[in-house]
């Protein structure tokens, strides 16, 4: 595997997939899987509707890259971090929030109609890939759209992948 200097895998052929059946994430380089990650998507599962809660399918990019040199389990509210670190004080004293941790990727759709403009885009919906708190399961739905990492994981992927990497989400096990 090739890294430049930034740490970015330097092919253009880099991809990541996301199998919302078998809930991994797949990150391959001209078509060789490079990493493979267990990841929660959407309890309500699939589905592009804007209030779904659920993850949209569909071919994506990384439009944007949130948080690079924030500590492990760094809190942001929307988008920015809160100079929170998540624990399980923190958890307790919030019970029920949906906590967006250490790392985000902001996904776009590029599909117009099914995951891009209108009520369907996966950009104004605000779906993520992020780190979330170690308590959260992974191998099983359970956000409210976004795609649902490990800490360490989202890191290491965030540090291999550059902007406008190709995201394909589908729903079917490969």
């Amino acid at each position: 595997m090739r890294f430049a200097s930034h740490g970015f895998l330097r092919r253009k052929t880099v991809k990541i997939e996301i199998d919302i059946a078998a809930q991994t994430l797949s990150l391959t380089d001209d078509g060789k899987l490079v990493r493979r990650y267990s990841v929660s998507t959407a309890k309500n599962g699939p589905g592009e509707k804007n209030g779904s809660l659920c993850t949209p399918r569909g071919r994506h990019i990384v439009r944007a890259r949130i948080g690079a040199g924030q500590p492990l389990n760094a809190v942001f509210a929307r988008r920015r971090p809160t100079g929170e670190i998540w624990s399980p004080e923190l958890d307790e004293k919030y019970p029920g929030r949906d906590w967006m941790l250490t790392r985000i990727l902001w996904l776009s759709g590029c599909e117009p109609g099914r995951n891009r403009l209108g009520d369907v885009d996966t950009m104004r919906r605000y779906i993520y890939i992020h780190g979330s708190p170690d308590r959260a399961e992974m191998g099983k739905p359970g956000s409210i759209g976004c795609i649902r990492m490990r800490n360490a994981d989202i890191v290491e992927l965030f540090d291999l992948v550059p902007p406008y990497t190709t995201v394909e989400i589908n729903e079917k096990a490969a």
